[in-house]
């Protein structure tokens, strides 16, 4: 049986969304026992909410994503679906309520490529109160912001923290690796020298590996996919040394320890 995960991707994306029957189809064809697909926003949660209904492979991570950071995406263009304004406090009942058909809070985190911003700080904090109460595993995105959501991280009583896609300094992920944090390997580690020292750096049993579909794809020009989730776990197998299928299992393991 096979057992790969990608432990972070969008499938609520209208460019993956309009084609999820036949990427669900490569997906286990490709040999993935499970995926998560991560919520930003009230839309964006029920979405995936209904794609993990519906599909067996696909797991549903729920969060709030920085508000403002949101809006100016959605502004400039980056973000491909309307922003609409909410009651952060409604979203979490909403999550609460469906506790029992999550596996992750997430996306949640900072970003102050615009700036620090206190509104991010308190919703953020919000989210990883929400995961505590919960007692569900947190995904955190982190960009520009990446020593604030340590600090953060590190008062919280959860241990079941994954950084996504973390581009911090070296310093800053041997203190993730020290917490006992995991940390994500997505699919283009296989030219970026920031994800494949991270690789090197974090012990095997704190690594998972993620698509972040349809962004980060391995194959030049290509649009990401869940089905090419394959390129992180050789790529991390080449950096370590060790046979794909110990890499597999290994992350598995890491699998059934915080998302079981």
């Amino acid at each position: 049986m096979s057992l790969l995960i990608d432990v972070h991707s969008h499938l609520d994306h209208y460019l993956l969304f309009n084609k999820i029957d036949e990427i669900v189809q490569r997906a286990k064809n490709a040999g993935l026992k499970h995926i998560i697909t991560n919520g930003i926003n009230p839309e964006t949660n029920r979405i995936c909410l209904e794609l993990s209904k519906k599909y067996g492979i696909i797991e549903c991570g729920m969060g709030v994503y920085p508000r403002d950071a949101l809006k100016k995406e959605a502004e400039t263009g980056e973000a491909q679906l309307k922003v609409e304004e909410f009651d952060i406090d409604e979203e979490i009942e909403f999550i609460k309520k469906n506790k029992n058909n999550i596996a992750a809070i997430s996306e949640v985190g900072l970003d102050f490529v615009n700036g620090e911003s206190k509104l991010q700080i308190e919703d953020f904090q919000k989210m990883i109160n929400l995961s505590e109460a919960l007692d569900k595993p947190i995904v955190i995105h982190s960009r520009k912001a990446e020593l604030k959501c340590i600090e953060l991280l590190e008062s919280s009583k959860n241990k079941k923290i994954v950084m996504h896609c973390f581009s911090g300094r070296k310093s800053m992920v041997t203190r993730i690796a020290d917490n006992g944090w995991f940390m994500t390997i997505p699919t283009n580690v296989v030219r970026s020298f920031q994800f494949q020292d991270n690789a090197k750096m974090v012990p095997i049993t704190q690594l998972f590996c993620e698509t972040d579909s349809p962004y980060l794809s391995p194959y030049k020009d290509q649009m990401n996919e869940p089905a090419f989730i394959i390129e992180s776990y050789k790529k991390i197998a080449e950096i370590k040394k060790m046979d794909i299928n110990e890499v597999i299992n290994s992350i598995y393991m890491n699998w059934q320890r915080i998302f079981e």
